[in-house]
């Protein structure tokens, strides 16, 4: 019985960009560490400051992030022991819980962008032209699920 394998073009693009995933992640990560804020904390905080004021509903928060029920509750209580999220019950719907930024996550979420901006455009955008980069805004889009 043989094992498939990937083509060397194949096997040189999937190595690329997880090698490339990584670099970027843990040098991001690295330049969060000093706001004691880990990669999965920023994503809830980012995602929180894109909704606004309002907020948004806790499920839908961890569908977003890919984390499980479990997972995200875990996340969420850290947040919100450290003063940077408030849950409260929706005021649409009784069963749900929405999720919102304090004053202390929003001044936290401005400075983690202000490092992540600077790091992003280090490691990624500089390195591309507006050729490279309309090129994988079309490759997420083709690989996004349908």
């Amino acid at each position: 019985m043989t094992t498939p394998r990937l083509s060397e073009l194949e096997d040189d693009a999937w190595r690329g960009f997880l090698h490339t995933h990584d670099r970027i992640w843990r040098d991001i990560e690295a330049a969060l560490a000093p706001l004691d804020v880990s990669m999965a904390e920023y994503s809830v905080l980012a995602r929180l400051g894109e909704a606004g004021r309002n907020g948004m509903r806790m499920s839908d928060l961890a569908r977003e992030r890919l984390m499980s029920t479990g997972g995200f509750t875990r996340l969420a209580d850290r947040l919100e022991r450290r003063g940077l999220i408030e849950r409260t019950r929706s005021g649409t719907d009784g069963r749900a819980v929405d999720v919102v930024l304090t004053t202390a996550g929003r001044s936290l979420l401005r400075k983690a962008w202000k490092r992540q901006y600077t790091e992003l455009r280090t490691l990624f955008f500089d390195r591309l032209d507006d050729d490279d980069l309309h090129d994988l805004a079309r490759i997420w889009q083709r690989l996004a699920p349908e």
